[in-house]
């Protein structure tokens, strides 16, 4: 069976799925066979009816033109809710509710078709998906690795290392951290961004990659668009080269490095 990888935002601001696409098109771009999953899908304006599997919810839809997968939207997405909420919430405004035995099914087929399954979650660790079960909660019953994808700016120090704290808490491996810009950086310039990768290396001593720049038009680009916005050497502030930083990451995350197969 496939082994998987779990990404997963500090908050809901931070650009996940464009890093997820963007992880599973330079794997698939190795050699390896990439499967998708992104378990709930809330705000979808037509989660259901004739036309849903035509159409999935735009972040699904990211994820498998990445990965170039045809696998069946109930097992990608198997949630698919109208109201932009967390999963709890957005499932009971339509009188439903998220079992979490629908989802470890979906996975496990997912994971039986493909070398890696790249899970992309639903905002941040601790968001309920049910009364008694978080996003974390989810991770570790499926005993998935992390990466965490976290905003490049002011207060990322925070919400990162609360992150970090939640998952090792629950002994969740956490492979590393990408800081991403999800959005046009305003006017005025955040004095933190360049200093805030070395700090978060240094207190959590998790590789760290980023912070990627904001890319208009990357939800449509291609696989070699979406590959050098991620792998992209830039400079001051990096570290090592960052396919490097990836391979170190899929290593401590227990996956076998591409290139090494």
């Amino acid at each position: 069976m496939a082994r998987g990888l779990f990404i997963a935002g500090t908050d809901t601001a931070v650009g996940k799925t464009m890093v997820t696409a963007a992880l599973a098109a330079w794997l698939r771009a190795t050699g390896y066979d990439v499967g998708v999953m992104k378990p709930v899908h809330t705000g979808c304006h037509r989660p259901h009816g004739p036309h849903a599997i035509d159409r999935p919810p735009p972040d699904t839809a990211t994820l498998v033109r990445a990965a170039g997968t045809r696998d069946p939207l109930d097992l990608v997405t198997p949630y698919r809710l109208r109201r932009p909420l967390s999963p709890l919430a957005a499932a009971r405004l339509e009188r439903t509710a998220i079992n979490p035995q629908r989802l470890r099914a979906a996975y496990r087929t997912l994971a039986s078709r493909h070398d890696i399954v790249l899970v992309e979650g639903v905002g941040g660790l601790l968001v309920p998906l049910t009364t008694t079960m978080t996003m974390a909660d989810l991770i570790a019953e499926w005993d998935l690795p992390l990466l965490l994808v976290a905003r490049a700016g002011l207060g990322t120090l925070n919400h990162t290392l609360l992150s970090i704290e939640a998952a090792r808490r629950r002994r969740l491996t956490v492979g590393g951290i990408i800081l991403n810009h999800a959005r046009p950086m305003s006017g005025s310039r955040d004095p933190s961004v360049a200093g805030n990768g070395a700090l978060l290396r240094e207190l959590t001593g998790l590789p760290v990659i980023g912070p990627l720049p904001y890319a208009a038009g990357l939800r449509r680009a291609d696989g070699r668009a979406r590959q050098q916005w991620l792998i992209a050497d830039r400079g001051a502030g990096l570290g090592p080269e960052t396919r490097a930083v990836l391979r170190s990451i899929l290593r401590r995350c227990g996956l076998v490095p591409p290139g090494r197969r």
